[in-house]
């Protein structure tokens, strides 16, 4: 952390409406130019941010059901559903219904999405670079362990069972 001497970086930025809410601007703010990062990192992949991690899912794991998809990634359907689409017609994953139960979609990588694996990783690798710069070991899990706290707060799954304050 700053010395108390020292301006927290981008705060002099601060939109005024706001002001009164430093935390959830400054995560926004990070999250807005992580995801911007992400997006030139993987340009040259052919993925848009979002869709790296659904087919780390499915390179991780192979192939899944699109329901088991949108529980692991936590999205809505309908945001999974238009991903999918677009890396089917990219060419970088199929879709078929289930040989055992036709209500659902199995989702496979194929060859040319095989073929972003290491690419995608590597993006991954130098976007944590990028966004650890200058963070020392312990400031890296501080800022981990309290992202998790605030994930929590935000999901209403907080340590101390209570729900957040509304």
């Amino acid at each position: 952390m700053p010395p108390a001497s020292e301006p927290m970086p981008g705060k002099d930025d601060a939109v005024p409406t706001v002001a009164g809410a430093p935390m959830s601007e400054a995560i926004f703010r990070a999250a807005r130019v992580h995801r911007i990062m992400a997006g030139g990192l993987l340009r040259e992949t052919g993925l848009y941010p979002g869709q790296e991690l659904l087919m780390m899912q499915l390179w991780e794991r192979g192939e899944q059901r699109q329901a088991d998809l949108i529980r692991t990634l936590g999205l809505d359907p309908s945001t999974v559903t238009k991903m999918l689409q677009r890396l089917e017609q990219s060419g970088f994953v199929t879709r078929r219904p289930s040989a055992t139960d036709r209500r659902a979609v199995v989702v496979s990588t194929t060859r040319a999405g095989q073929a972003l694996r290491d690419r995608v990783l590597q993006a991954w690798r130098d976007l944590e670079q990028i966004t650890v710069h200058g963070l020392t070991g312990d400031e890296c899990e501080q800022a981990m362990y309290l992202l998790s706290r605030i994930e929590a707060n935000l999901t209403g799954k907080s340590d101390d069972g209570a729900e957040p304050a509304v």
